[in-house]
Formats: C-alpha cells, sequence, structure tokens
C-alpha cells in the first residue's frame, strides 16, 4: 500500500490491548479510573465480559468464530460426538474419493428432530444425503443419514459455529475477538458495567445501551461476507 508523503503513520498493525486494557477501558468509559478499580470491579468485570460474550453467541454466526471440522466415514459409526463448545453447524458436506487421487464435494442438508423422529428406516445404508444436530446438552451428536456404509475412501465435513473461549484477566490473555471488534466489545461490556456501577449524572447523558448497539451493529455488518445474495423461489412443486 502507498502511503501519502504528507502522511507519518507508524507502519505497524499491531494494537490489540490485553483483555485487562479492555476491561479498564470500559470502566473509564463509565467513568471509574483505573486507580478506583478494586477486586471487587475485576471479579464483576470477568463475569460481565463473559456473559457479553454467551449473548454474542446467542446473535448468532460471527465468522471469527466458525472452524471446519472434518470426520472420517471409513468405519464410522452413524452417529458420533460433536464438541459441546459448538454453538450451531451451518454448512456440511461429504467428500467422496474419485479414484484418481481427487475427491468430490457434495453438499448435505440437516433435517431437525421432528424430521430425523419421522424418517421410517433410520438404519438405511447408502451415501449420506442429510443430517441430524442434536444439540443434547452437554453432550451434542451427529446422526448422518443413510448410514456411511464404511467401505468407500469418504469422509464428512461441517463449518462449526463455536462459542468464544473464556475471557480471564490474568497472565497477559487478549480475547478471542478480531480487531475490527474491540470497540463493540468495549461497548458492550460498558453497557453491563454501568448497570452494576451507574456513572454521575453528565451535562450529556450516555445512552450506553445505544452505544453499545451501535458499536455491534457496525462490527457485524463488516464480519460478514461479502458476497451478492440470490433469492430465487421454489417453482419446481408446480411444474411437476
Amino acid at each position: 500500500m502507498t502511503t501519502p508523503t504528507s502522511w507519518n503513520p507508524s507502519g505497524q498493525y499491531q494494537y490489540f490491548p490485553l483483555t485487562g486494557d479492555l476491561v479498564a477501558a470500559a470502566f473509564a468509559r463509565i467513568q471509574i479510573r483505573r486507580a478506583e478499580i478494586l477486586q471487587e470491579h475485576l471479579e464483576n468485570a470477568r463475569n460481565e465480559i463473559n456473559l457479553l460474550q454467551i449473548s454474542w453467541s446467542n446473535l448468532g454466526p460471527t465468522l471469527f468464530t466458525v472452524e471446519l471440522q472434518t470426520v472420517a466415514l471409513t468405519g464410522a459409526a452413524q452417529t458420533f460426538p460433536v464438541d459441546p463448545s459448538v454453538v450451531m453447524i451451518l454448512d456440511a458436506y461429504v467428500s467422496t474419493a474419485n479414484g484418481d487421487g481427487t475427491y468430490s464435494d457434495r453438499i448435505i442438508m440437516p433435517l431437525s428432530r421432528t424430521e430425523w423422529a419421522s424418517t421410517p428406516n433410520k438404519l438405511g445404508v447408502g451415501s449420506p444425503t442429510s443430517f441430524w444436530f442434536d444439540r443434547l446438552y452437554p453432550l451434542p451428536t451427529i446422526t448422518l443419514w443413510p448410514f456411511p456404509n464404511g467401505t468407500s475412501d469418504a469422509s464428512f465435513s461441517y463449518y462449526a459455529f463455536q462459542q468464544i473461549q473464556d475471557a480471564n484477566l490474568s497472565a497477559q490473555q487478549t480475547a478471542q475477538i478480531p480487531y475490527l471488534w474491540l470497540d463493540a466489545y468495549v461497548a458492550g461490556l460498558a453497557k453491563r458495567l454501568s448497570i452494576i456501577y451507574p456513572p454521575p449524572a453528565r451535562p450529556v447523558p450516555v445512552d450506553y445501551e445505544a452505544e453499545a448497539l451501535k458499536a455491534y451493529n457496525s462490527a457485524s455488518m463488516q464480519g460478514s461476507e461479502n458476497v451478492p445474495l440470490y433469492i430465487a423461489p421454489a417453482t419446481a412443486p408446480y411444474y411437476r
């Protein structure tokens, strides 16, 4: 990237505060300075910052918490465990060997609990076309249908939306969030802390709820895939 000669930037892209510094920034927004922060403040902040992460997980997928998982189907059981940190499965596909060293991928579709219960032949054998994600707590599972025969070189891959790793204020740790979400993180925590520690009145009141929502919406808008969206009606049943 060419920098105009009139600029004098740092040339660095390394700004990423520790979790403790983000907490201090949130306290500063509600007018509690670093020298005033006590152990009680830190304990409440640790709880609230993790509750904030839970609320973000409930709002839906974020790109920075999506991971691709792959399970070999050769000799695999029809049902296999899923890490409890997985909140949602987004896309899934089966990869089958072509015999020449290459693989063909075929997307498979999710089933609801009712659809799985309505399947008459749950042990049908064949190449999987669908899956049921049973979000049973604390041990979720995935069940493939039809049942993979286990004789071909195949694998099942899925994009898992996972919860954010726990936030800790010790051991020089950083939060599991990307750079573009830092402001939303601090604004969201400041909003939650303002409920516990109501800040003194200001000439111009600060709406912490609105500030947190604005920062979150800005980050989530940027944190999405920049691709076209196509919507088409399902007309096939009308022409059968």
